[in-house]
């Protein structure tokens, strides 16, 4: 398997004048490109290198994300790791890649990092049963993401799930007001890490308000039809219909044959 992450270490000097070994672990692309599932090899590998020292971690993260189950034992991993994990984003840290990010027992983010939530997804093909049955699987994955997300945040698992369902991008200043990161990276030590009104890392315009950013694909999408029935609708004619949308590239249920499932993005399957 290609790994996807890489050790180094460097000195550095402690307040008491002596120095100490720092190892840095660097997490970049996809988690687990090859397959991690039923892997006797690779997770093992991934272990025997994070217990192969002792001390504190910093982790940086930049990863659209990738298998869940990777993610989930790199998690638990971490958590379970006696030292001090400090994880930093520098660029983005998406989808599984997020659920790591929470095992840290600090986050810190880069002011021009992003986070993303979504929905676990994955490819299946056959009869009524075998959607279902899928479907199934995807609920129990959500689950287990949300259980990462509440250890972290401490909101509700309904506004995950809300947050999940519209695929949610947040900056640095959102990720820390939503809880999902305890701070900001590279910020002036005047500035201190609380806004005018006193919460913790949210910065805060002139006239009080957050100037963080979340971005949802749901809100976008929902935007953009509202603006298709405001041109459209006086027709009597369907929006959809009227503007082309859906028309093109999709494929009959029936056209699909077969009855195995195929795993993808995020959830893997034993043959």
């Amino acid at each position: 398997m290609k790994k996807f992450w890489n050790w180094k270490k460097k000195v550095v000097n402690l307040e008491s004048g002596q120095e100490a070994e720092e190892r840095i672990l660097f997490m970049n692309g996809v988690i687990a490109e090859d397959s991690w599932f039923d892997d006797d090899v690779t997770p093992a590998l991934f272990k025997d290198e994070l217990n192969a020292g002792t001390g504190d971690i910093t982790l940086w993260i930049n990863s659209p994300g990738g298998d869940c189950v990777a993610a989930a034992q790199i998690f638990n991993m971490l958590s379970e790791y006696p030292g001090k994990v400090t994880v930093k984003i520098d660029g983005l840290a998406a989808s599984a890649a997020s659920v790591i990010a929470m095992a840290g027992t600090e986050v810190w983010m880069s002011p021009v990092s992003m986070m993303m939530i979504h929905n676990p997804a994955t490819v299946a093909w056959g009869d009524h049963s075998e959607m279902k049955k899928a479907m199934e699987l995807l609920d129990a994955v959500k689950e287990s993401i949300i259980n990462a997300y509440v250890r972290k945040t401490g909101q509700s698992r309904a506004k995950l799930s809300h947050l999940m369902d519209a695929e949610t991008w947040m900056d640095a200043n959102k990720a820390v007001e939503l809880g999902f990161a305890d701070d900001i990276l590279f910020q002036k030590e005047e500035q201190g890490s609380e806004g005018e009104n006193g919460d913790p890392g949210a910065s805060r315009t002139e006239n009080g308000t957050s100037d963080s950013v979340m971005f949802s694909r749901r809100a976008v999408n929902n935007a953009l039809m509202n603006k298709l029935e405001r041109h459209y609708g006086k027709t009597g004619k369907s929006v959809k219909d009227q503007a082309g949308i859906g028309l093109r590239g999709t494929i009959p249920v029936m056209a699909v044959s077969g009855r195995r499932r195929m795993p993808a993005r995020g959830v893997k399957r034993r043959k």
